[in-house]
């Protein structure tokens, strides 16, 4: 019997790959929880996508709300900080609280992010942030950067193949505001 994993997933383009290995190891279960993303129609999107490649492969999926408001309270006070900066610490502690919490609320030992996959989310910065919501919630976390071993390069190829939506920035209104292009 496999190990039961809850995967948080941000985007398809940042999943596909990680979950087409995970899904070969463990009992996966994708967690779709990102209300930083703004538009709403940017986040039915990015969800679209999701829910097209968890149905392809049998790949049950967890839909939490859509709260742009809460996230918005959570980042108040921090709307003029840098990408990478402590709006995005914020942003990332609450996903993966929520993930950490929902692991252990539905019986998983086991969770991890698909945010390393970003080119500019830091394993150094979001790991410790899992850890710690491991600790919370009495369940592990999976630390791994899946931008390394040639993963990136996969993704690519299986986005292309499938035509999955690729999206210019990283979510919230403040990514879509600056001045960088978004790459994966």
């Amino acid at each position: 019997m496999r190990e039961k994993f809850l995967l948080h997933v941000c985007c398809a383009p940042c999943s596909i790959a990680v979950i087409d290995e995970l899904r070969q190891v463990f009992d996966l279960t994708a967690l779709f929880f990102n209300p930083n993303i703004f538009p709403e129609e940017e986040y039915s999107k990015r969800k679209s996508d999701v829910v097209r490649v968890c149905a392809e492969w049998n790949i049950p999926m967890v839909d939490m709300d859509y709260s742009p408001e809460e996230w918005a309270a959570r980042v108040r006070g921090l709307e003029n900080e840098p990408e990478q900066g402590k709006r995005c610490f914020t942003c990332i502690g609450m996903r993966l609280m929520q993930t950490a919490r929902e692991a252990k609320g539905r019986g998983f030992f086991i969770f991890g992010t698909t945010l390393t996959m970003g080119r500019r989310k830091s394993a150094k910065v979001i790991f410790p942030i899992g850890e710690v919501a491991a600790r919370r919630y009495g369940v592990s976390f999976y630390a791994e950067d899946w931008k390394k071993k040639g993963r990136e390069k996969t993704a690519r190829k299986m986005v292309k193949e499938r035509g999955i939506y690729e999206q210019k920035y990283c979510g919230c209104r403040y990514s879509l505001q600056g001045d960088k292009p978004y790459e994966h």
